[in-house]
């Protein structure tokens, strides 16, 4: 069953993306949605995967992307940090990390990349109350530049809604 988020936000899935099921795993709890390219490369499906929750604790973007690698860490062992970088604004702070790692997807080990997007979102009724959204692609090496722009382009449209979420 997936998970709801925090709060409610509404974006633009990239064209030709499926919903699919939120994956299982040490790095996918409290996955809200799941949404999967329509055409594998070498038996591995490109995802991107939405999850959040509030934060009323003063932990910086940078500390939770950190806690993100611990825990992916746990789960398969080494991950490397290949980018990280500060974006947004005061206001609407954001973080971009990408990780590479190597993890057995159908029984055989993979070599995987990860691009993370972290939105901290203050409640405009009470700015003490934050939400950080969290945004994942997770793609082969050979297939992550090609799905890297559809993951971009959705990341831009992610706004707070005043709906149900996406």
């Amino acid at each position: 069953m997936p998970a709801t988020l925090p709060v409610p936000i509404s974006f633009r899935p990239p064209e030709g993306w499926l919903p699919a099921a939120p994956p299982q795993g040490a790095d996918a709890q409290g996955v809200a949605l799941a949404l999967v390219h329509p055409h594998p490369d070498a038996g591995f499906t490109a995802n991107i995967t939405v999850d959040g929750e509030y934060r009323p604790d003063p932990a910086t973007l940078a500390e939770l992307a950190d806690a993100s690698v611990e825990r992916l860490s746990e789960a398969v062992g080494s991950v490397t940090v290949a980018h990280r970088r500060e974006a947004g604004s005061a206001d609407a702070p954001a973080l971009t990390q990408r990780l590479d790692f190597r993890a057995e997807v159908g029984g055989a080990p993979r070599d995987l990349v990860q691009s993370q997007v972290y939105l901290s979102m203050l409640d405009v009724e009470d700015p003490g109350e934050r939400a950080v959204i969290r945004l994942a692609l997770t793609a082969t090496p050979a297939q992550h530049e090609a799905v890297l722009a559809d993951f971009q382009d959705l990341v831009r449209t992610v706004r707070p809604s005043a709906g149900e979420e996406a």
